[in-house]
């Protein structure tokens, strides 16, 4: 009996030994129309790492290698192989293929479709981009690239495949709306670049007509570029591809490096095809179709692009080395358990031992102390494995959560920029009301965008634990009847009641001016988005022995409880549309409280308002050492306010505006000011405002004014750091820079000139002082463009100048024979974009580029004219030239003269 007893006691213990699977397992099977490219291999990988995810999928792949045949024997395989959900990128929209899947679908095995489409609804979700409207995109910015007249070369994917269809549908249907944009040929290059470029070998001819080359993908479109390349073809053609894929041979690469025009995103929705396969295997509804979207990618957005996806793919890294120590933590916890599950078995063995064995009582004793011991330390053991487990998985969540928070949220005011920004470049006539309107949004949101990077690095710098309190003994009230004074004006225009009401006239306190002032203007402006026009907002201000009191009330909408209790909570925002400034405003509000030693409640209800209150203690006796600072009160900045009816700080209409050749760059933090100066120079000059160094150093290298107006106290690079910079930048040591500042010290002014100002006025200015002032400055520029304009020897006082002049002459000399060498060439040894370059010589010499290597050639014809007995073909030739009757007329144009008089003019 005892023994039978023992061996139902093993068989139990044992059995608790093994491992329950707590989920079924699934069998996903994914066929693949070819893996031998690299956005397919980058779908697989995007799958791979979703996978990650779901330990209970199991993923069985099969490529196809672009054969319609083998795709339907694999996909008979997986359906043998017992899968539960058939994923399948269908290598073409063929009768027999589409037959297969209907099969797989009426057997009751779900299908999710990837990229390709089939011609039945058999299936029960789709996944892709709109092929069709790439297509049409692609088809709106070729007239722009070919400035609306060029041929187009067309290259396919495989021509039976529905991408490969619709794109080129989308294409057709938006270049027939340009009549000077013709698609002249059409090249089969199957997806693959091999093929791609065998095609473009055997129509060279075709290319060479070509102005714009467009491929289905970025592959076909750097295999075609490579072929041009190598078959000098010259000009060459744009080149545009899809795909926009990172990667050391990828579209993105080729773009950088100038290869292709642009690209436009193609995203392979592997990670989306799991998270749907998912939800169907979970039993949950999904959608029909899910359109990914596309962008554009040229030399306007690369760089941004490119870091942003060396970025996510360097923390896709990180999050996967995560998972791979959870799956080791949980190898270590399994083991541990078993061997416990062992341990407890001894136990039992010992404890029967012990009863059929009198004599070993004490033995038995030592053995459970000692197994009890050893129980308590692989107790814990698990417990610590099972807490750096939660760690891990919890901060994969919350690493996760964070960057679909700040993805979604910078989302939103880039939109806001951009679409503005593309209807006013879209439409052909522009009222002053929409310019204004569009303006003022894209103001608005840049602000809006600044504002969340600043607190985005204070809440960095206060989890990193180096946010640090510098607090000093102030007076509150007057701190806060300054802060409530800035926002007047915005409660006038919103019809608010703004009041600051307290019975103290002087309330000593110790705190740190800005921080409580961030404070103060983040729960303002949340009572100022969420009370309504004819509401109130006030703040009060009360005292006690040992404390003192901020209330901020509003009669607002308010806060359910839900909101109410999170509302501290990062990230969290109620059930309105989630915004990351409200997120981190108030979770770094508390924390600049917290700093304080103080603390701060909300109190709210819904329609009944909202109430914050800021209880701080008075005193110093809890402020350590290194808190406080004996520095002298500063005086604030005042916040500026961005709202509908705000006057825009930005330039007057083209209409107004008296010389629209002259251009003036502006950089001035005070928008009032800058409206100002905007408003008092436009009929001079067309302006364009800035309010910073950094943008305004960017607006320079993209219009090269006639004329910088920059203050010196700017945030971040100052003016004379700017000034600095455009002196001895080439390409921008030519145009005057004059300073505005509030510094009237002599030193001030010694370091602007030290740094190339050319003008230095102070303010208070007088506008007639300073528009006489601009007009000197640009009449003098006019006067050293008609010297260099006139002389290949140049005497420029400014260095910088002397050296690009005679780089820019020693360059063109150096190619004089060749016929081929114009503006693009020439650009690209300077290092210069062709704007940049035409402007510069413009500024320079008032002449084009062109033109002034047109005179180059000619002097140097007049030289072997004069001092050789070459033939007029041979100088024509050697002078860079086509033919010599062109030589011959243009010649005359310029000298009044042909060769032979001029050679006979001159004694040969």
């Amino acid at each position: 009996m005892r023994l039978r007893l023992l061996f139902i006691i093993l068989i139990w213990v044992g059995g608790g030994c093994q491992s329950p699977s707590e989920r079924k397992m699934y069998t996903i099977g994914f066929s693949q129309c070819t893996g031998g490219d690299e956005w397919r291999r980058a779908m697989l990988n995007d799958m791979n790492r979703e996978l990650a995810l779901y330990p209970h999928f199991k993923l069985l792949y099969k490529d196809a290698a672009n054969s319609t045949t083998t795709q339907l024997t694999q996909i008979r395989e997986l359906v043998a192989q017992g899968i539960d959900l058939l994923i399948i990128s269908p290598n073409e929209t063929s009768p027999v293929l589409t037959e297969a899947i209907d099969a797989v679908f009426q057997s009751g095995i779900p299908v999710i479709l990837l990229d390709r489409k089939i011609t039945s609804d058999s299936y029960n979700s789709f996944i892709g981009a709109d092929n069709l409207e790439i297509g049409r995109m692609v088809g709106e910015a070729i007239p722009n690239l070919l400035k609306n007249k060029g041929k187009v070369v067309e290259v396919w994917g495989l021509r039976s495949s529905s991408p490969a269809q619709e794109r080129h549908k989308g294409l057709v249907e938006e270049i027939a709306k340009s009549k000077s944009v013709a698609l002249i040929a059409e090249l089969d290059g199957e997806w693959e670049q091999d093929t791609a470029r065998k095609a473009a070998q055997a129509q060279l001819d075709l290319l060479r007509q070509a102005d714009l080359v467009f491929a289905h993908n970025d592959v076909m479109a750097l295999s075609v570029q490579r072929v041009c390349t190598e078959a000098g073809i010259h000009p060459l053609p744009l080149f545009v591809g899809i795909d926009g894929l990172p990667g050391p041979k990828s579209g993105l690469q080729g773009l950088m490096e100038g290869k292709l025009t642009a690209t436009f995103l193609y995203p392979t929705g592997g990670e989306e095809a799991i998270e749907v396969a998912a939800q169907i295997l979970a039993g949950k509804a999904t959608k029909r179709e899910y359109i990914l979207s596309s962008i554009r990618i040229d030399h306007s957005n690369i760089k941004a692009i490119k870091a942003q996806s060396d970025k996510l793919l360097h923390q896709q890294q990180d999050i996967e080395k995560l998972n791979q120590k959870i799956g080791q933590l949980n190898d270590t916890y399994a083991t541990q358990k078993n061997a416990l599950y062992v341990i407890i078995t001894c136990l039992i063995l010992a404890v029967l031992l012990g009863i059929w064995a009198l004599y070993l009582v004490r033995a038995k004793q030592l053995s459970n102390k000692k197994l009890e011991l050893q129980n308590q330390q692989i107790n814990e053991q698990k417990n610590k494995i099972e807490e750096v487990s939660n760690k891990a998985r919890q901060a994969t969540e919350e690493k996760l959560r964070f960057y679909s928070y700040i993805s979604h949220e910078f989302r939103t005011p880039l939109s806001l920029i951009l679409t503005p920004v593309e209807d006013l470049l879209n439409q052909k006539a522009i009222s002053q009301k929409d310019l204004k309107t569009g303006l003022l949004y894209i103001q608005k949101n840049a602000h809006r965008l600044l504002r969340l990077v600043d607190q985005m690095l204070d809440l960095r710098k206060t989890d990193a634990g180096k946010q640090l309190l510098q607090a000093s003994e102030q007076d509150i009230v007057l701190f806060l009847r300054e802060i409530v004074a800035d926002f007047q004006q915005k409660a006038q225009k919103s019809k608010i009641d703004l009041q600051f009401i307290t019975s103290s006239a002087r309330v000593a306190l110790w705190f740190e001016p800005e921080k409580l002032d961030k404070v103060l203007f983040n729960l303002l402006s949340n009572a100022f988005k969420y009370t309504p026009r004819g509401g109130y907002i006030h703040v009060a201000l009360q005292e006690s022995p040992d404390k003192v009191q901020i209330i901020v009330k509003d009669n607002g909408e308010g806060m359910s409880e839900t909101e109410k209790e999170r509302a501290f909570d990062l990230y969290f925002s109620g059930q309105k549309k989630y915004s990351l400034g409200t997120g981190l405003g108030l979770a770094l509000s508390r924390e600049f409280v917290h700093l304080h030693h103080g603390d701060i409640e909300v109190a709210s209800s819904k329609n009944g308002g909202t109430t914050f209150t800021i209880t701080l203690p008075k005193g110093d006796a809890h402020l350590m050492v290194d808190e406080k600072t004996s520095l002298e009160p500063t005086e604030r900045i005042t916040p500026i306010f961005f709202d509908e009816t705000d006057n825009p700080p930005m330039m007057q209409s083209a209409g107004e505006v008296a010389n629209e050749n002259t251009t003036i760059l502006l950089i001035e933090d005070n928008t009032d000011l800058s409206y100002y100066i905007v408003n008092k120079l436009n009929k001079m000059a067309s302006i364009s405002a800035y309010t910073n160094a950094e943008e305004g150093w960017e607006g320079i290298l993209g219009t090269i004014p006639d004329l910088i107006i920059c203050d010196v106290m700017l945030p971040g690079m100052d003016g004379f750091e700017l000034t600095h910079r455009v002196k001895e930048d080439f390409r921008t040591s030519h145009i005057p820079v004059l300073l505005l500042t509030a510094k009237s010290q002599i030193d001030a002014q010694i370091e602007g000139s030290k740094a190339g100002a050319d003008v230095y006025l102070t303010k208070p200015f007088n506008t007639v002082h300073l528009s006489e002032t601009i007009k000197t400055m640009l009449n003098n520029r006019a006067k050293i463009q008609r010297r260099f304009g006139s002389e290949h020897v140049f005497m420029s006082d400014n260095k910088s100048e002397k050296r690009f002049l005679n780089e820019l002459t020693a360059r063109i000399e150096s190619h004089i024979a060749d016929a081929a060498f114009g503006v693009e060439k020439l650009s690209t040894e300077m290092g210069m974009s062709r704007v940049q370059l035409y402007r510069k010589v413009q500024a320079l010499l008032q002449m084009n580029v062109n033109d002034y290597i047109t005179e180059i050639r000619i002097n140097k014809a007049k030289t072997l004219l004069r001092e050789t007995n070459k033939s007029i073909a041979e100088i024509a030739y050697e002078t860079g030239f086509n033919s010599p009757a062109y030589f011959t007329t243009l010649f005359r144009q310029k000298q009044n003269q042909t060769p032979s008089e001029y050679r006979k003019g001159n004694g040969l």
